[in-house]
C-alpha cells in the first residue's frame, strides 16, 4: 500500500475475527507454578518448527529493512507466527494503523488447548482464567482491539464468576462452546444468571470455530483410502469433509436458544457466529420457520413464542462468512443484516485480500448495504451506543 492508504480505503471497518499467535510463554506470566505443572507444554516440550518461526518473527525488531517489508502489505503477507503483529501488541497496533480497521476482535488460536485437554474441572477453569487474562493484558494496548474470553460453561456457578472475572480484566466479548454445556443445553435455566449478565452489560457472546465444532465421524474416515493433508497441507487443521460439517453445531446450539427460550427470555441479549461460514445462515432460517409451522399447533413451547424463531435468531445474531463465499448471494436471500466482515489475521484462511473477494462477490448494492456489512452489523453485536 502507498504511504496514506489504508487497506480500509477510507470506509469504516470493523473486523468481526482476527486472531493472536500465542507464543510458548503466552500463558506464563497467569499461571502459578502449580498449574503450569498440571498443563502440558504449550506445542510440546522439545523445540519445533514453531519456535524456528518465532525466533525469526522476534528478529526483524530494530531491523529497519526487514520491519518495512513486514508492514508494507500485512494482509498480504506472512501469515501465522510470522505475520507482523502476530504476537506482538505495538506491532498490532501498526497493522492496524495500516489496515485502517476502526475495531478488531481478537481471539485466542492455541491458548487453551492445554487446559482443554487436562481433563480436569479446576485446571480447565483456571487455565480458562489465565487465557483470558492474557487476552486483556494483548488487547490492552489499543482500544481498538476488543479482546475475547472463553468461558467453559460445564459448571454454572464457575462459568458466571469467569464471566465476571473475564469482563472485568477488560475482554470484550465471551466465547463459549457451540455444543453442549456440560451435560446440559445452554438454554437451561441454571446459565439464565450468565445470559442475564451479558444482557445487562452489552456483551456479546461468540460461537467460534472450535470448542463444539462438529467435524466427520472416524468411521466416516475408514474409507479404504489413505488420509488426505487439511488445508494448509499438515495433519492438525480441517480437511474438506470437515469443513462440510462446521455449521452444523452452530445450528443447533441457536435452535436450543430459541426453543428453550433463552433469546425470549433476554431480548437484549447479542451474539455472533465466527469462522463458521454464513451461506447456510439464510436456509436456516427458513428451516426454524418452517419447523415452527410444522410443530406449533401441538408443541406448547412454540405456542407460547411471541415471535418466529428466525426473528429471535436475525435479532440477535450475526455471521460472518468465509472470502470464498458468495456474499452477495447471501444477503439478496437472507437480508443485510444478518453478514460481517472479517479478516481472519493473521490465519491463511481469511486469504490475502478478503475484502477484494468479499467485494467481488456483492456486486452492485446501495451504500447501505455496504456499511451494514463493514460497520453497522459488527456495532449492532456490540451493542455500541446503547
Amino acid at each position: 500500500m502507498s504511504e496514506g492508504q489504508t487497506y480500509a480505503g477510507g470506509r469504516t471497518i470493523y473486523d468481526a475475527d482476527s486472531h493472536v499467535m500465542e507464543t510458548r510463554e503466552w500463558l506464563d506470566p497467569f499461571l502459578d507454578d502449580d498449574l503450569k505443572a498440571r498443563l502440558r507444554p504449550l506445542y510440546g516440550s522439545k523445540p519445533n518448527r514453531i519456535d524456528r518461526i518465532l525466533e525469526k518473527a522476534r528478529a526483524r525488531k530494530g531491523d529497519p529493512a526487514a520491519e518495512a517489508e513486514a508492514f508494507e502489505n500485512p494482509i498480504a503477507g506472512p501469515k501465522g507466527w510470522l505475520a507482523a503483529g502476530a504476537f506482538d501488541p505495538e506491532e498490532r497496533t501498526r497493522v492496524l494503523d495500516g489496515f485502517g480497521f476502526a475495531g478488531q476482535l481478537v481471539f485466542g488460536t492455541a491458548g487453551l488447548a492445554p487446559a482443554r485437554a487436562a481433563n480436569d474441572e479446576g485446571v480447565l477453569y483456571a487455565g480458562a482464567r489465565a487465557h483470558n487474562e492474557a487476552m486483556a493484558a494483548f488487547c490492552g494496548h489499543d482500544q481498538r482491539l476488543y479482546g475475547v474470553a472463553y468461558v467453559p460453561l460445564d459448571n454454572p456457578e464457575r462459568a458466571l464468576q469467569e464471566t465476571d472475572v473475564a469482563l472485568a480484566s477488560g475482554n470484550r466479548a465471551i466465547m463459549v462452546s457451540a455444543g453442549p454445556a456440560g451435560d446440559r443445553s445452554p438454554g437451561h435455566p441454571v446459565f439464565d444468571p450468565i445470559w442475564a449478565r451479558l444482557s445487562e452489560t452489552r456483551t456479546p457472546f461468540m460461537l467460534h470455530i472450535g470448542p463444539g465444532t462438529r467435524t466427520q465421524p472416524k468411521a466416516f474416515q475408514n474409507n479404504g483410502r489413505e488420509r488426505s493433508p487439511d488445508l494448509h497441507g499438515g495433519g492438525e487443521n480441517l480437511r474438506f469433509c470437515d469443513y462440510i460439517m462446521l455449521s452444523f453445531a452452530p445450528q443447533v446450539w441457536l435452535t436450543a436458544m430459541v426453543y428453550d427460550g433463552v433469546f425470549e427470555r433476554f431480548p437484549d441479549l447479542r451474539g455472533g457466529v465466527i469462522e463458521s461460514g454464513a451461506g447456510w445462515a439464510p436456509e436456516f432460517l427458513r428451516e426454524l420457520d418452517l419447523g415452527y409451522r410444522s410443530f406449533g399447533r401441538t408443541d406448547p413451547y412454540l405456542k407460547a413464542m411471541e415471535m418466529k424463531p428466525s426473528e429471535y435468531v436475525r435479532r440477535a445474531v450475526k455471521f460472518t462468512p468465509f472470502p470464498g463465499e458468495d456474499v452477495g448471494r447471501m444477503i439478496r436471500d437472507g437480508g443485510a443484516d444478518l453478514f460481517m466482515f472479517s479478516s481472519d489475521y493473521p490465519h491463511p484462511e481469511g486469504t490475502n485480500d478478503p475484502k477484494g473477494r468479499f467485494e467481488r462477490s456483492m456486486g452492485e448494492f446501495e451504500d447501505d448495504v455496504w456499511d451494514r456489512f463493514y460497520r453497522r452489523n459488527f456495532e449492532e453485536m456490540m451493542s455500541f451506543g446503547t
